[in-house]
């Protein structure tokens, strides 16, 4: 069934944990592992505006359903922020957008440069990048949602769990409009199932692997993707991205998890 961008739009609200005992915090935190893995979630839910810049100098803005969905997409993500950093304040760790900017200012070229190599390879590739953003796009919501649902399992906290769940909830409408998309546009052109799939199998690495340290990346990839459990949730993962029409046999998940290191 075709993604309904209209109905998404308008029912498309904030998360939320008004009703979430999140002051239990306070008297039972939770333990550096899991804070440092919602850092990092929460750093990558804020980044979410860097991404969308990019793609406005591409063909994907040009398109009204693809405008609407990532407005508000946008919104969700900046959403998910707030209510991870919600958390991560009352444990005394401070994310504002102060920091934020500072963590772009580390980038320094290579941030000015992403929306000009963007709008480069969209005038190349032309409407076929559209389906590679909407390969590109499922494939890191996809990862989202087993994050979000692995932390929960992980953690084994009732408070924490439900808030990551709501979040997931919102990912898996995500997911539907990138998989829709995805597989509409690729089956109508072998170029695009071509150029995904070695984007994809070149270049797609764990979300938050552009703007993070080497380093949280594995710490994160160790506490949610590690052991039969961890490999069980990244074969999902792949399982669904292989789905798509063009892109059979991809293994990008599990491929990048070896190349970090990553016990199985």
């Amino acid at each position: 069934m075709a993604f309904d961008v209209d109905k998404y739009t308008a029912t498309s609200v904030s998360v939320n944990w008004d009703d979430l005992d999140l002051e239990k915090f306070r008297t039972e935190p939770l333990n550096e592992t899991s804070l440092r893995t919602l850092r990092y979630m929460t750093d990558v839910e804020y980044h979410t505006v860097c991404y969308t810049r990019d793609l406005l100098t591409t063909p994907s803005h040009k398109e009204a359903d693809m405008s609407a969905f990532m407005t508000m997409w946008n919104r969700e993500e900046f959403w998910h922020g707030e209510a991870l950093a919600t958390v991560l304040g009352i444990h005394g760790v401070t994310v504002d957008f102060d920091e934020l900017k500072a963590n772009r200012l580390k980038l320094g070229w290579k941030d000015r440069l992403d929306p000009i190599k963007q709008s480069v390879l969209g005038k190349i590739v032309g409407n076929d990048f559209v389906a590679v953003h909407m390969a590109w796009g499922a494939a890191n919501e996809w990862s989202a949602i087993q994050a979000y649902n692995r932390m929960a399992e992980l953690e084994q906290d009732p408070v924490l769990a439900e808030l990551l769940k709501r979040i997931a909830k919102q990912e898996a409408r995500h997911v539907a409009f990138y998989t829709s998309q995805a597989r509409d546009r690729l089956a109508k052109s072998k170029k695009a199932q071509v150029i995904a799939r070695l984007a994809l199998g070149k270049f797609w690495a764990p979300v938050g692997s552009s703007i993070m340290e080497r380093s949280e990346v594995v710490h994160v990839m160790n506490h949610l993707m590690s052991g039969p459990e961890g490999r069980k949730a990244a074969r999902k993962i792949d399982a669904a991205i292989s789905g798509l029409p063009g892109l059979e046999g991809l293994k990008i998940v599990e491929d990048s998890l070896d190349k970090l290191g990553i016990a199985a």
